[in-house]
């Protein structure tokens, strides 16, 4: 049975359910007197949930196991005994006499994956059919014990809040039970890394060559020193260069100075800079930016200016992350006590001063904690650099010269060739636990700094 019209057949056992269980509590009210803590509706909305919750869920658990059983029956034909033994190459036949059965391929490089396609076809279909059969007598025989529980003083209604109440809870663990699940496969991952390189080689080192590794001293080619420097350089630098003051201008100009009318207007605009994919600013720094830079470092006579320079990668960095910085100055000056400028105006201050000896001091918490999260934002951003910088890592202050980046060298490792267990794929682990502890505590640092600031004028 396909999987739309076993959802389709569940649905109508929820939709008859719900029909006959409103059916009878509305019986119920009819012949009794008493007072209800339950509308026939409730009553309903319970039954339906129990003849489709536990359905779906079997279903979801059977979409992960029914996988391995058909390949387990697929093995025990005749033809199998013929597959190579336990590899990439044995899991490429199933795979591909997998696809052929179901009807997403279309020719076999190994012949013998045509010859298991039809016990892979046979195997699917009787799976299907049990997952089908026990999903239905699933939802029959739970909605079913629904339906019986249904009574006059039935409290059907706080059956379903608490339903609603753990689906709430379980929504809100999914983020974080990712972020543990991120956590833990960076660690792992990391530590087969540092049994092959040292700590501190890998955090202290200043020579960055993956491409070269000594199988003797494999940490003398994997210093990340030059990666740090490159991302805090593009992202911490040259980025807050052009986000900071842009941003914190025009948070100023649209509180202070700008009329309701634009503001209405400009700040929308400004926002949706956030909005952007970023893989269009890659696009951008690569193709206008970058050329730019390059002509005029030519221009002022730095004839050896890359065409993949940080300066390139920096600016096109910081014009995305304005709205960031911009956004949280704007909160932060708008909820500055409309009492502290009207008492610096009526002592005879203009509105600069007013500006810059009040409303920024009282409001520069939540401008770094702005800033902050910006930072945070630019360290991990990917697209821009994968297309506006160097892959080349080198110590260097000259914004013309080409660097490389933390999140440029993790894309260029896990596109290689190399072995999954070797130094070079797995110091892409590595450098992934460094910038996520490394995002984390500015964070952390920034959620601070805007609690404390929203402390002081509650």
């Amino acid at each position: 049975m396909s999987a739309p019209t076993l959802l389709f057949l569940i649905a109508g056992l929820g939709l008859i359910g719900w029909l006959a269980a409103r059916a009878r509590a509305a019986t119920f009210r009819r012949t009794s007197g008493a007072r209800f803590s339950s509308l026939p509706s409730h009553h309903g909305t319970y039954v339906a949930l129990w003849t489709l919750l536990p359905a779906m869920l079997f279903i979801a658990i059977w979409a992960f196991t029914s996988p391995a059983l058909v390949t387990d029956r697929v093995l025990t034909v005749p033809a199998a005994q013929q597959l190579p033994p336990k590899g990439f190459e044995r899991a490429a036949i199933l795979s591909e006499a997998r696809n052929l059965a179901n009807g997403r391929g279309f020719g076999a490089f190994h012949p013998l994956s045509e010859t298991l396609a039809p016990a892979y076809d046979e195997a699917q279909s009787r799976y299907d059919w049990i997952g089908s059969a026990v999903a239905l007598l699933l939802a029959f025989a739970s909605g079913a014990w629904a339906y019986l529980r249904i009574k006059a003083g039935f409290r059907a209604r706080t059956r379903i809040e608490r339903v609603a109440m753990l689906m709430l809870l379980a929504a809100s663990l999914i983020a974080i039970l990712t972020t543990i699940g991120i956590v833990v496969s960076l660690v792992f991952e990391s530590a087969r890394f540092f049994r092959i390189v040292p700590i501190t080689d890998f955090l202290f080192g200043t020579h960055w060559s993956p491409q070269v590794i000594s199988a003797r001293d494999p940490g003398a080619s994997l210093g990340a020193v030059p990666l740090f420097w490159g991302t805090f350089f593009i992202g911490a630098v040259i980025a807050m260069i052009v986000a900071i003051p842009f941003g914190l201008m025009s948070a100023i100009y649209l509180t202070q100075y700008a009329k309701p009318a634009v503001r209405k207007w400009m700040k929308p605009i400004l926002e949706m800079l956030a909005g952007v994919p970023t893989v269009v600013y890659g696009y951008f720094a690569a193709l206008t930016v970058a050329p730019a830079v390059r002509d005029f470092a030519v221009w002022i006579g730095v004839s050896w200016a890359s065409s993949e320079s940080a300066l390139a990668a920096g600016l096109v960095m910081g014009v995305m992350i304005i709205p960031f910085v911009s956004s949280m100055a704007d909160d932060s000056i708008a909820a500055v006590p409309a009492a502290m400028r009207d008492g610096s105006l009526a002592m005879g201050a203009t509105s600069s001063e007013t500006i810059r000896k009040v409303l920024l001091p009282a409001a520069l918490p939540g401008v770094v904690g702005g800033v902050l999260l910006a930072i945070s934002r630019a360290i991990g951003e990917t697209m821009i650099v994968v297309m506006a910088a160097s892959g080349v890592a080198t110590l260097t202050l000259n914004p013309f010269a080409s660097t490389t980046t933390v999140t440029k060298q993790i894309v260029d490792l896990l596109t290689g060739e190399a072995e999954f267990d070797s130094a070079k794929t797995l110091a892409a682990f590595a450098l992934g636990l460094t910038l996520f502890v490394v995002t984390l505590i500015l964070n952390i640092v920034a959620l601070g700094v805007v609690k404390r600031y929203r402390e002081a004028y509650d």
